[in-house]
């Protein structure tokens, strides 16, 4: 009992002195929390938040859908995920807003230390002149267009052999669920 008690003061004592050695943190600068702050805002942290609600509300729904699928007609799934869907779209109306409230209030004591602990001001500067650039929005303007482009072309290239096997994984798969969910 004693040597265990001497070992884990010299396990202490050892940490203890492993944490002195370490240079002290200094506090971030209020020049350098304003620049994490704006790079904060300009990145839209709080979507982080957002997604985190809506990614179980998406899942529900694809469980729904599979749950449904060959175990009802097609006229009561329909009617079922559309129900469901609105229940879905009334649980994120209702709780957006208590999750913005949160990551808003979370964000400068999270992400905003991350920001200035890991990027120094200079750093942060220049996100903040790259997200804010013209050329950048005029970029990401473009992008549906290119979205657009490449998605029709891609479509109408590989369209015809892709769909057929799409829908035969899609009864495949259907199949497989009806005969699991048999007794």
């Amino acid at each position: 009992m004693f040597k265990s008690a001497i070992a884990v003061i010299v396990v202490a004592a050892s940490a203890a002195a492993a944490n002195a050695a370490e240079p002290a943190k200094a506090a971030a600068s209020p020049a350098k929390l304003e620049l994490a702050k704006r790079v904060a805002q300009l990145t839209h942290s709080d979507a982080i938040a957002q997604a985190m609600l809506l990614r179980p509300v998406a899942d529900a729904m694809q469980q729904s859908d599979a749950v449904l699928q060959g175990r009802v007609t097609a006229d009561k799934q329909a009617a079922a995920l559309k129900d469901i869907g609105a229940e879905a779209k009334k649980f994120v109306e209702e709780n957006s807003p208590l999750v913005q409230k949160s990551a808003e209030k979370y964000i400068p004591l999270t992400v905003v230390p991350l920001l200035a602990d890991r990027f120094t001001e200079d750093e942060l500067r220049q996100i903040i002149a790259m997200l804010e650039s013209p050329l950048k929005k005029k970029y990401e303007a473009l992008l549906p267009e290119m979205e657009k482009a490449l998605g029709q072309k891609v479509a109408s290239d590989v369209g015809p052999t892709i769909n057929p096997k799409l829908t035969d994984l899609k009864q495949r798969i259907g199949l497989r669920l009806r005969t699991a969910s048999m007794p």
